[in-house]
């Protein structure tokens, strides 16, 4: 809250919010005063007294520090109560990424963003229009038995998709697809009927599920993007390998959302052209 009010609108406002801390904090005036090495007559003075007069910035800051709030508050300078610290801690975290969706907090996100529209750049084919056979061939050589947990994992996103009532985007690079289709890059190796049974399930999953599940295709030698979740207006993750950065701020949500619209608006493949754009890649490479 940034605006011009009198010196004595400001000591009003200061003593205020000193009394709306002390009794948030349950915290009397001696007990206060030892803490902030002042008279109690100085803090009686400074909550009761009707005029123009400000404590000194010493006094100000020893305040906030004692009650858990911040001095901008205090003197009317914010709406927040909360220091610089606590405001940063709260917009921004750091939480650690398991290698497939077996995170229940990743999950917690997605139930807390419901009815909210859910924007998702994976870091490649999203698990939850991953067929079996290509979620054990994927995580089987490094999850071991556990691979189960993330292929049922994948199976609980889907049915919470299906009946969730968010929409869904999902922006994926075209060599994504492209490399997934002809079995090269990340996906040598990996047999021909399970690419064939993958397309034609992503084929059948977003024909479907339109328009609540829309999957764009942008052109990477024209745009990049970084695997990225924007959960409605509430929270931004970006996928940072072994952990996830998680913001909670108005602003960087904003320019996250924006980032990913222009995806979509700059997409080669648009949702509505997708199945046949898979066809035509099964065609040539004849699965």
């Amino acid at each position: 809250m940034r605006q011009n009010i009198d010196k004595r609108e400001r000591a009003q406002l200061f003593r205020t919010r000193l009394a709306e801390a002390m009794q948030a904090r349950n915290a009397n005036q001696s007990a206060l005063a030892r803490e902030i090495e002042v008279d109690r007559s100085t803090l009686s003075q400074l909550l009761k007294d009707d005029g123009a007069r400000l404590p000194n910035a010493q006094v100000v800051g020893a305040c906030a520090q004692a009650l858990g709030v911040s001095a901008d508050w205090l003197l009317g300078l914010s709406d927040r109560p909360e220091s610089a610290a606590d405001m940063l801690a709260n917009s921004l975290s750091l939480t650690e990424a398991t290698r497939a969706l077996v995170d229940e907090r990743i999950f917690e996100w997605h139930r807390e963003a419901a009815g909210y529209k859910i924007r998702h750049v994976p870091a490649m084919l999203p698990d939850m229009l991953k067929t079996r056979a290509m979620l054990e061939w994927e995580y089987t050589p490094h999850l071991g038995k556990t691979a189960e947990q993330a292929i049922n994992a994948a199976s609980d996103r889907l049915t919470w998709m299906r009946v969730s009532r968010s929409d869904y985007e999902i922006a994926l690079p075209l060599f994504e697809i492209d490399s997934f289709a002809r079995g090269t890059g990340y996906y040598a190796g990996l047999p021909d009927e399970v690419r064939r049974d993958q397309l034609e399930m992503l084929t059948n999953l977003t024909q479907m599920l339109y328009p609540r599940l829309r999957l764009y295709l942008f052109d990477a030698r024209r745009l990049y993007s970084s695997p990225v979740t924007i959960f409605g207006p509430l929270l931004a993750v970006l996928y940072i390998g072994r952990n996830y950065l998680a913001f909670r701020d108005t602003e960087r949500i904003a320019a996250m959302t924006d980032h990913f619209d222009h995806l979509v608006k700059e997409a080669s493949v648009t949702a509505r052209d997708l199945p046949d754009h898979l066809e035509r890649l099964r065609s040539e490479t004849g699965l």
